[in-house]
């Protein structure tokens, strides 16, 4: 059984005359991966991969997010995960090795939110929440995908968890 978790890059910083992909998170967008980061361990346990945009506010979220987890997963900065819409993360996902057990991909909206709805089985009790059409910033998808990665978008899997950053505040 692998474990597939999608979480959205947090709120990220308008303010500066930046570079889309240079854009650097927001005071609340480094509460909001702090909050994340101190549940993640306990919530998902060992994780083996992490696959991060190269935009500034996805790796700042990832280095957030990551500091509590001993050891460090394995983690891939990749360009192609910018901005990347549901098709191209699947046809990434699908290219896994199967020994990459727990799977963290930290992206961006629309793309992810797309993807989750697409992989969600509909009868999962978190899946009502999942396609409400909101996926905000720090917010955490978590499927169990019991084939190989090369068949992931050929059935729909469980949603085990969907959590808000704000939930996490309460």
């Amino acid at each position: 059984m692998h474990r597939l978790h999608l979480l959205r890059h947090a709120k990220s910083s308008w303010d500066e005359d930046v570079d889309d992909r240079d854009r650097k998170l927001s005071r609340r967008g480094r509460d909001e991966a702090q909050r994340v980061g101190a549940h993640l361990p306990a919530a998902i346990g060992r994780l083996d991969l992490v696959l991060c945009s190269t935009a500034r506010r996805a790796r700042e979220t990832t280095e957030l997010v990551l500091a509590g987890f001993a050891p460090a997963p394995r983690l891939l900065v990749e360009d192609e995960l910018y901005l990347a819409g549901a098709a191209l993360l699947l046809s990434r996902l699908t290219r896994l090795d199967e020994s990459d057990g727990a799977v963290l991909v930290i992206g961006h909206n629309p793309g992810l939110h797309e993807l989750a709805i697409v992989l969600g089985a509909p009868d999962s009790p978190q899946y009502r929440a999942l396609a409400a059409g909101k996926f905000p910033t720090a917010v955490r998808a978590s499927f169990a995908v019991a084939g190989r990665w090369s068949m992931l978008g050929h059935a729909r899997h469980p949603v085990t968890d969907y959590v808000t950053a704000k939930s996490l505040s309460a």
